[in-house]
């Protein structure tokens, strides 16, 4: 739901001047399905040993089934051109979230997804 929201308003996000990345811990072959399945113009990045999601704080213990497990929090990031993280959105719910971070954008002018 996520994924096809951001490809939904992809150009829209576009022309703000951002650029949007999905990362995952998926396989490079998982990912490409996907991106297939959904159609979606935009990168999607693997981290399979998920040193990135480690790196951004987003490899976190979750809850399931009342049972505690390792997961990766649902997050987006908004870089800076100059590569400094300039907005977080944490605890991400799918639905909304693509036109949620489009106006973010559109608001302060800077930055990619």
């Amino acid at each position: 739901m996520e994924a096809r929201g951001f490809r939904d308003t992809y150009k829209q996000i576009q022309k703000t001047g951002a650029v949007i990345l999905g990362v995952s811990p998926d396989t490079p072959k998982a990912q490409k399905k996907f991106q297939d399945k959904y159609e979606l113009p935009f990168s999607l990045l693997a981290d399979e040993e998920k040193k990135v999601a480690v790196a951004y704080g987003v490899l976190q213990e979750k809850n399931m089934y009342g049972k505690k497990v390792m997961g990766i929090a649902r997050t987006t990031f908004i870089i800076g051109p100059d590569g400094k993280i300039q907005h977080i959105f944490p605890k991400v719910k799918a639905e909304g979230h693509a036109e949620e971070v489009l106006a973010y954008l559109k608001e302060t002018g800077k930055g990619a997804a």
